[in-house]
């Protein structure tokens, strides 16, 4: 089926329209930016296409999820909306998909392993913005006081570079954010690294040897010896990068988003990929994303498809993401930007999108699974935890959540 929204971006729209856009906002920690776009977006777009309106609403971020899923409920849902999760509303048939808002071309210029992602059986519902895969980050200056030489390449050296930097006195020598925050994220990382992950073949594979290997090598290597800082447990996101930004955090799994804000802290920092376990190379990283849907409860396909096109055109995309640190996710938007000598501290993040890994996002049990990720996994690395139990755990509830 052709898209209805095009890639032309005309303003032949009919009859007036006014579409209801749902997106969150957030508090003026690192990465509030993110959310401040999208008056100007409204604005250019609405000058094209006079004949439509956009209505904004804003949602705490932490609320987001909960408010859509109320909406829905009960019979208002928006046009469309941010959401970190699509798959109940992909499942029961409340959204459009990709093919019925985007011609071709513009479906072709997702990248690949992001579209894919927004997949529900085969059909892409969700449409990704808000880009990121994660590098690790290093404050040079503790390392040349540490005596370190450059970054980890493998987890040996990175337990190396934490020993040397605990010893130069470094409270935090490496930033485990296993905190209620985003703690499915610092896991996967992990976990992929070290020959994991959380599904395979469509379904869940928590308890795999592989992944109690590197819960156990966490435990007795980082967190037992204090080397993860003094509760990973309680270490969120943004505290992690605050403690980064003070200069008592040596190194951390973060996106792009701390860029600007080390930049302008002058903050003396450098990034490299992850590591895999044994030194064999870069790990792949996590992808993540929110993700735009497109509701039919008002049937405004056509006109949503124009705005969504609007929104990931070349120029919109690109002061989107210089503005907010978020990758772009057309191959276009990353052939600009990485043509763009300003955004140059961007590029590796940029490079590496294609290999991008994903949470289990197209099935319907993962929010219920990444609650239970971030209220059992901590358990994993304390000090007398037991990984295997707490695995299988997290398989027991993904199974009943099927």
């Amino acid at each position: 089926m052709s898209g209805c929204g095009g890639s032309d971006d005309s303003g032949d729209d009919g009859d007036g329209v006014t579409l209801n856009l749902m997106v969150a906002s957030y508090d003026k920690s690192v990465g509030a930016s993110i959310g401040d776009q999208w008056d100007t977006v409204a604005e250019t777009f609405e000058k094209k296409h006079p004949n439509i309106k956009v209505e904004i609403e804003r949602i705490p971020f932490l609320k987001l999820d909960s408010v859509i899923a109320r909406r829905v409920k009960d019979g208002r849902a928006p046009d469309i909306a941010l959401s970190n999760i699509f798959a109940p509303y992909a499942e029961p048939g409340d959204l459009y998909a990709v093919e019925d808002l985007f011609d071709v071309p513009t479906q072709a210029d997702f990248i690949s392993s992001f579209a894919d992602a927004g997949k529900s059986g085969y059909v892409q519902y969700a449409i990704p913005i808000f880009a990121s895969t994660p590098r690790l980050f290093y404050n040079t200056a503790l390392f040349e006081r540490a005596g370190i030489d450059g970054p980890p390449g493998s987890w040996a050296e990175l337990l190396a570079a934490a020993k040397a930097l605990k010893a130069s006195g470094v409270p935090t020598p490496y930033a485990l954010q296993f905190g209620p925050e985003a703690s499915e994220d610092e896991l996967l990382a992990w976990l992929v690294a070290g020959g994991g992950g959380y599904s395979q073949l469509g379904g869940y594979d928590f308890g795999s040897a592989e992944n109690q290997a590197t819960l156990t090598w966490l435990r007795d290597e980082l967190v037992k010896p204090g080397l993860a800082g003094a509760d990973p447990a309680k270490l969120t996101r943004t505290a992690a990068y605050a403690e980064f930004m003070k200069g008592r955090a040596g190194m951390l799994i973060a996106h792009p988003v701390l860029l600007g804000a080390a930049a302008k802290a002058r903050l003396p920092y450098a990034t490299a990929p992850f590591p895999k376990r044994a030194g064999d190379g870069a790990a792949a990283p996590v992808g993540l994303n929110a993700w735009m849907l497109v509701f039919k409860a008002r049937g405004h396909a056509k006109e949503a498809g124009a705005f969504l096109t609007h929104l990931y055109g070349q120029e919109t995309a690109s002061a989107k993401g210089a503005a907010t640190q978020t990758l772009p996710v057309t191959i276009s938007g990353s052939q600009h930007l990485r043509n763009d000598k300003s955004q140059q501290a961007l590029w590796p993040f940029v490079d590496q999108m294609p290999n991008a890994e994903f949470h289990p996002v197209g099935l319907r049990s993962w929010p219920t699974v990444r609650s239970e990720i971030r209220e059992r996994i901590p358990r994993a690395v304390a000090p007398t935890g037991v990984p295997a139990d707490v695995l299988e755990a997290l398989d027991q509830v993904a199974r009943s959540s099927a």
